[in-house]
């Protein structure tokens, strides 16, 4: 088993193995897994499940895997999400949710009442990121950004994730194998510069948020200056989050407006 996975590339077959082992089931699903994986699948999406945050979040075939690096964004989403009030209700959103680990490692991270609501474009995340986000109270809808949510919750959003796609078109290609040819494109392409759905999510977040909410999205670091910018030009207060270790760049943007734009 070691040695299939070794030959197929797998830079940490052993432990792969390990895990591919303790999943299994028969003999017969542990081949079936084996091969799946030496096939290019995923690990992810070959065991079901990925850890993120401490949790072990369900991840269907086909839905986008969540990397370490964005536990960043979960991290910081929660500290600010702990700072609201106790007296005031808290409403997380995580838009682009894919399978809904952002959102249910805030939850967990708060661990107090909030009003969590997680949207994606295709139904596959949706119903994958249902499986992780009902136990918690979450509600989860299929739709393009902002229109699949509720009307109610303008002007009231604490938190804001969208961990949205930001690989520039061209840069499709220079993927692993296993995004490239196993993710969803739209959780993988962000257009031309990459920043394309993040202009459409800044662009009405101060609809959205809370007067003192705040958007926090990933970048890489040398789409910083302009995703700055853009985040600038959508009326908000943007900061810098960086994790060397975990090569990871998050915004953190305010909105610190009263008045709606």
């Amino acid at each position: 088993m070691t040695a299939a996975l070794r030959a197929a590339g797998c830079v940490f077959a052993e432990d792969e193995a390990r895990l591919l082992l303790a999943q299994a089931d028969t003999t017969h699903q542990l081949d079936r897994m084996v091969r799946r994986r030496a096939g290019g699948l995923p690990l992810e999406q070959v065991l079901g499940w990925a850890q993120f945050c401490g949790l072990r979040i369900a991840v269907d075939p086909a839905v986008f895997v969540p990397r370490r690096r964005t536990e960043l964004l979960a991290r910081e989403a929660a500290r600010l999400a702990a700072q609201v009030s106790q007296h005031a209700h808290l409403v997380v959103v995580d838009l682009c949710c894919g399978t809904g680990a952002l959102g249910a490692a805030v939850a967990a991270g708060v661990q107090r009442p909030l009003d969590l609501h997680a949207v994606d474009i295709d139904p596959a995340a949706v119903a994958c990121a249902r499986r992780n986000l009902a136990p918690l109270g979450g509600q989860v809808y299929q739709g393009d950004l902002y229109s699949a949510l509720p009307e109610t919750l303008r002007g009231k959003i604490n938190v804001l994730i969208a961990n949205v796609p930001y690989v520039p078109t061209g840069d499709i290609a220079l993927l692993p194998a296993e995004a490239r040819d196993h993710e969803p494109r739209v959780a993988l392409d962000g257009g031309s510069d990459g920043l394309d759905v993040m202009r459409a999510v800044a662009s009405q977040a101060s609809r959205w948020l809370a007067v003192g909410g705040h958007l926090l999205v990933e970048a890489s670091e040398r789409q910083l200056p302009a995703a700055m910018q853009v985040i600038v030009d959508s009326g908000l207060l943007p900061r810098v989050v960086l994790d060397d270790e975990m090569d990871a760049a998050v915004i953190v943007a305010t909105r610190a407006e009263v008045t709606l734009r």
